[in-house]
């Protein structure tokens, strides 16, 4: 492989020139610029991002870690940081922790010894966890996405889940309904809690009663969703709408309810979170929370790149708020 000095043997100028070419590191005439461009493209020189990395100490890597869940919404958010990455000149290795703090310790120190320059976590089963490692690597930057308290340095990037879940119950309550009920993610995540406080906010404000019949915890996965539905439906008469709180679990609920001859939204009305986009093509598209999924990841990024760039500011959380889209799965009464 051409190395910088057969350039400058072949271009006829010193190596610390073809350097100053290559990285662009100091002025050098046109002409001679050609020349060292020419030769390094007649040896088909590749500079070395090694050696690039270890003069620079920075390798243009980030590291991402995730939960795989069935749900597109993290695949939305991943373009977005795939695609911020490439537009910033930054790779991305992505790693899948499959919820387990184990193969999360593991991935982390894999990525710390690929030298990446910093690391996004969205891996939000595992929120409350110490990661001591982080201690031991103070100059790698963190930044966290819809996590509750964490327990080390680390910007943050979040959704407004309790004002998501507040508009989404206050639509239904501006829409005519007063028995509303509520299909939860897990409550020991801080977004599904929050997003339940937002629903519990807007009855409370309204004076409605929560009916405990009507308020069920399930998973954010379809099949959770469906499996929700069919409690309820055992315990009784239903609400004439449901917030669900994340479009997979409603997708989830729509498909149990048309098994028992229900229809959405003559029957009953409900209201999504999230937005993903499958969410339109629902039968009846689905009503939802708009979370600005691509934005997310976009934050992320940029934010990490912003700490790189001076690592002695202050912590910053960024939230990004929630917006709500009409579709025609909720009935006005």
């Amino acid at each position: 492989m051409a190395s910088m000095k057969d350039i400058a043997k072949l271009a006829g100028v010193s190596t610390s020139t073809v350097s100053h070419v290559i990285n662009q590191s100091r002025y050098v005439s046109e002409e001679i610029s050609e020349r060292v461009n020419r030769a390094a493209q007649s040896l088909n020189y590749t500079p070395s991002a090694l050696a690039r990395s270890l003069k620079t100490n920075r390798t243009k890597t980030l590291g991402m870690l995730m939960t795989t869940s069935t749900n597109p919404f993290f695949g939305e958010v991943v373009k977005g940081v795939e695609r911020c990455c490439y537009q910033k000149g930054y790779n991305l290795i992505l790693c899948n922790t499959e919820g387990d703090h184990q193969r999360m310790k593991t991935s982390i120190n894999t990525l710390l010894q690929k030298r990446v320059d910093g690391m996004i976590l969205m891996c939000s089963s595992l929120e409350g966890e110490r990661i001591d490692i982080f201690d031991k690597y103070p100059d790698v930057p963190v930044v966290v996405m819809d996590w509750g308290p964490i327990l080390f340095a680390s910007d943050k990037i979040q959704d407004n889940s309790l004002q998501g879940g507040y508009m989404a119950a206050k639509y239904l309550i501006d829409n005519g309904h007063t028995d509303i009920g509520c299909i939860t993610g897990p409550l020991d995540r801080h977004q599904a809690q929050m997003r339940y406080e937002g629903y519990k906010k807007a009855l409370l404000e309204a004076n409605l009663h929560l009916n405990p019949d009507w308020i069920v915890e399930s998973d954010f996965e379809c099949e959770g969703g469906y499996e929700a539905f069919n409690r309820m439906y055992r315990k009784g008469p239903l609400p004439s709408a449901i917030f669900v709180s994340n479009d997979m679990m409603a997708m989830g609920v729509i498909n149990a309810a048309h098994e028992k001859g229900l229809s959405i939204p003559q029957d009953f009305s409900i209201i999504g979170y999230d937005d993903i986009q499958i969410a339109k093509f629902m039968t009846p598209p689905l009503t939802t929370i708009h979370q600005p999924k691509y934005r997310l990841g976009q934050a992320a990024v940029e934010t990490l790149l912003s700490k790189l760039e001076d690592k002695t500011r202050d912590v910053q959380v960024v939230q990004l708020e929630p917006a709500l889209v009409e579709r025609a799965s909720v009935q006005t009464i």
